[in-house]
C-alpha cells in the first residue's frame, strides 16, 4: 500500500521498506505472526502489535533479521485515513503476477493516491507521477471514472489543462467538487500552480489533524512501555 506499491506502478525507482495494510481478523494476526516469525523480525517501536491500536489507526513496525532480508523494516496497518473498509479496498485491487506466478495484491491506482495524501512532501510528486502514468497508459480508451479520477487528481497545470480541453463537461461538472478546475478550463496556468499548491496544504492539514491525536497515544505507549522495562517487566 506504499512505496513498493509505486514502484510496481512505475511511479517510484526504490522504496526502503514494505507497507502492508492486512485484514483484521484474529486467523489473519496469527498468520501474520507466523510470517513475522519466519522473517525473524522483531517489532521496533510503538505501538504494540495488537488489534485495539492498529483498529485506531496505528501503523505497528518490524525490522527483519532474517537472510536475504536484513534490515528490511515492515509496516503494518488495517485501517488507512480517508480510505474504505479493507474490503472494499480489496475488491478494487490491482494484481501483478511474476514468471514464477507469485501474485502480489496492490491498492489501486485511486486509493494508493489517496494514501499518499500526507504530511510528507516526497509524497505529492508520487501522487502527481501516479497519476500521470495511470492517463497515459488509459487514455486512448478512458473509463467515466478514470475521466473523473484524473480530473480530481491531477497536480500537473499543463496537465490539467489538456484533460479539461479533452474532456469539457465531465470538467464543467466536476467544478464544484474541485473549484481550481475553473483555472483548467481557462487555461489560467499561474493561478493554477497556486491554486494546487494551496490544495497540498489543505491535504496535509487535514494530515496532521488525523494524526494529532494518535501521536498523543503513542506518547502513552512510550511511557506505559519505559515503565514496564523500570518495573523489570520488560517489553517486546
Amino acid at each position: 500500500m506504499g512505496g513498493q506499491a509505486c514502484v510496481f506502478y512505475g511511479a517510484a525507482q526504490v522504496s526502503k521498506d514494505i507497507d502492508f495494510l492486512i485484514l483484521a481478523e484474529e486467523e489473519n494476526f496469527n498468520r501474520l505472526l507466523k510470517a513475522m516469525e519466519m522473517l525473524q523480525a522483531n517489532r521496533i517501536a510503538v505501538p504494540p502489535f495488537q488489534s485495539e491500536a492498529l483498529a485506531r489507526g496505528h501503523a505497528v513496525h518490524f525490522r527483519c533479521r532474517a537472510p536475504g532480508v536484513e534490515g528490511l523494516r515492515i509496516d503494518v496497518m488495517t485501517r488507512l485515513r480517508s480510505l474504505d473498509s479493507f474490503e472494499g479496498l480489496w475488491e478494487r485491487q490491482t494484481v501483478f503476477a511474476d514468471d514464477q506466478g507469485m501474485e502480489f495484491h496492490l491498492l489501486s491506482v485511486p486509493d494508493l493516491v489517496e494514501a499518499k495524501k500526507t504530511q510528507r512532501s516526497k509524497d505529492w510528486p508520487m501522487i502527481e507521477s501516479l497519476v500521470a502514468i495511470h492517463c497515459s497508459e488509459n487514455i486512448s480508451a478512458p473509463k467515466e471514472e478514470w475521466i473523473t479520477f484524473w480530473l480530481m487528481e491531477t497536480r500537473s497545470p499543463e496537465a490539467l489543462v489538456d484533460l479539461c480541453t479533452r474532456f469539457p463537461s465531465q470538467a464543467a461538472t466536476l467544478e464544484q467538487s474541485r473549484p481550481l478546475l475553473a483555472l483548467a478550463r481557462g487555461a489560467d496556468l499561474s493561478g493554477l500552480r497556486g491554486a494546487l499548491a494551496e490544495e497540498i496544504l489543505r491535504e496535509q492539514e487535514k494530515d496532521r489533524i488525523y494524526w494529532e491525536p494518535l501521536k498523543r497515544e503513542m506518547e502513552e505507549f512510550r511511557r506505559a512501555e519505559r515503565a514496564a522495562a523500570d518495573g523489570g517487566g520488560g517489553c517486546e
